[in-house]
């Protein structure tokens, strides 16, 4: 990709899964990369792995995220790049069981917590002359996923978010864009589902083959590059064809 080398990023949830498919990439394109997760012993071994740092972050709090981005400052000079990973997945049940609290939960986590982590992370990137935003949404915005209610609503908020921050940050020269896979196995993913669940997905694909982490941080890396500069307010899908949207 053009332009990464010497980049610095910052991945949310960035020890296992999407995240970690992407900090992974990203490394391997030269770029700098700090790892914020609850996950504080998995987080450091990946950051360690690539060269990399990791801090213990909650995401929705912004004591924390303060902190965070102190931190990478005070390392690494600056910031270029806002992956924002770090999210709850839902498990399928009966729509009218979902409480108040539940509907909270996901939205504080999978929605709110990208406008915190962003907002944190806004005077170091409006500096750089190469800002740029990922984050990771979801594909059942577009489909509705029954059983899934707080994620799918949440989701949709981040797709919002997405075409807001691409408006409000675009003086900055900052690019706001979102990444929705499909089905994709990760540890979250193979909690809810079975590998049977994979395989009937991938059947009705117009590419008949497994998407992986590592075609979802593929766009990422492309999107954080020099290559995507007049790209903006996009949210685009990764699941072989299966949506068509």
């Amino acid at each position: 990709m053009q332009g990464l080398e010497g980049r610095i990023a910052v991945v949310t949830g960035g020890a296992r899964g999407l995240g970690r498919a992407a900090v992974e990439r990203l490394a391997a394109e030269g770029v700098k990369v700090a790892i914020l997760d609850i996950q504080e012993d998995e987080a450091k071994a990946v950051a360690e792995a690539v060269g990399g740092i990791a801090f213990n972050c909650d995401t929705t709090n912004e004591t924390q995220l303060a902190a965070a981005f102190k931190g990478v400052e005070e390392r690494f000079g600056g910031l270029d790049i806002l992956i924002n990973n770090a999210g709850l997945i839902a498990p399928r049940q009966e729509w009218t069981t979902w409480t108040k609290e539940d509907l909270a939960r996901y939205a504080e986590v999978n929605y709110i917590g990208y406008f915190l982590t962003i907002k944190a992370a806004y005077p170091l990137l409006r500096k750089s002359e190469h800002g740029r935003i990922i984050n990771v949404a979801s594909r059942t915005f577009f489909m509705g996923n029954p059983g899934q209610t707080p994620y799918v609503a949440a989701k949709g908020a981040v797709v919002g978010l997405t075409w807001n921050m691409a408006k409000e940050l675009g003086d900055d020269g900052i690019t706001v864009n979102s990444v929705m896979p499909g089905q994709v196995e990760t540890p979250g993913t193979s909690a809810y589902n079975p590998p049977e669940a994979f395989e009937r997905t991938m059947q009705s694909q117009a590419i008949k083959k497994r998407v992986y982490p590592a075609h979802l941080a593929g766009l990422i890396a492309f999107l954080s590059s020099d290559d995507a500069e007049m790209i903006s307010g996009q949210s685009i899908v990764v699941d072989g064809g299966g949506l068509l949207h």
